[in-house]
């Protein structure tokens, strides 16, 4: 016989021997399962995980349609301060229409629900999305406040890129809130009501302020319209994510639609209302009045 199968031992006679064992659950830490969990909710953003709906998941559907109420006061509007005046050359003409308007968007019921709550909704969303993102990125990258690494050895982004849609946005919500504020909440703290604010108004403004007046209009427009653009590109699957050639396409067309959304708003903003000039009488006097409640003015 071989000499090595004289030397072999079964396994039972070994030292360290086989044993049997009944199958068992293995238990999961408290802290893993905290961890995992954790971690879950906070990755159902669209394209990760999950069969759950995180906070991410329920953000961006806020976000989006929220939206969706804006376009009806914007059409209003438009046609109130650009397209009318643009039409019939005069301020004082158009006011009419201004007025019968503001019986569809600026009752107890409308302006809130129409104009307040999807503007405060889409705003508040987005600065809670980008914290949101950030502390995913936290749990997939490390815990750490300062920097944190991939798997690579290099460091990763904490917080979110910044987009031109987003960096837009929080622009237009800097413009838009101060247009509200001399427009809707100055007149209101004042006056007690907003009855005797109209074109007259923002030509008075244009007339005495000039310079700040141009640069506010037209960061407003210039910024609002491009928000608006590229957002719904964005919601409507348009947006520059294709092959090279189509993204340029797409990027040039937006940008062409950005602008005539501009120009389309301006010529009747800047080219007819804000050339009319100062009011005169009691009216001017009460627009006076305001302007000087105004800290810049």
């Amino acid at each position: 016989m071989d000499s090595r199968s004289l030397r072999s031992k079964a396994s039972e006679e070994t030292l360290i021997s086989l044993l049997h064992l009944d199958p068992s659950p293995i238990e999961t830490p408290p802290a893993l399962e905290d961890s995992v969990s954790s971690l879950k909710s906070t990755s159902s953003a669209p394209g990760l995980s999950g069969s759950g709906h995180g906070t991410i998941f329920y953000l961006t559907r806020i976000q989006k349609f929220s939206s969706y109420l804006v376009p009806i006061f914007t059409s209003i509007h438009l046609a109130n301060t650009s397209i009318i005046p643009l039409v019939a050359r005069s301020v004082v003409a158009s006011e009419t229409y201004l007025l019968q308007s503001r019986e569809i968007y600026q009752t107890s019921l409308t302006e809130p629900l129409l104009v307040a709550l999807p503007i405060v909704a889409h705003v508040a969303s987005g600065v809670a999305l980008r914290f949101a993102r950030r502390s995913q990125n936290l749990h997939r990258y490390g815990m750490s406040r300062t920097t944190a690494y991939n798997s690579s050895g290099s460091a990763a982004r904490i917080w979110p890129p910044l987009s031109y849609i987003s960096a837009s946005g929080y622009a237009f919500a800097v413009f838009l809130a101060a247009h509200v504020g001399v427009n809707r909440v100055l007149p209101l703290q004042v006056e007690g009501d907003s009855s005797n604010i109209g074109l007259a108004f923002v030509a008075h403004g244009f007339a005495r302020l000039p310079t700040l007046s141009w640069l506010a209009y037209t960061g407003l427009l210039l910024v609002g319209c491009g928000h608006m653009v590229w957002g719904a590109a964005k919601w409507l699957g348009y947006a520059p994510t294709a092959t090279r050639q189509q993204r340029r396409m797409i990027w040039w067309g937006l940008h062409g639609a950005t602008f005539g959304a501009f120009v389309v708003w301006a010529a009747g903003g800047l080219g007819i209302v804000a050339r009319e000039g100062l009011t005169t009488g009691w009216v001017g006097k009460l627009y006076d009045d305001l302007f000087d409640k105004i800290p810049l003015c």
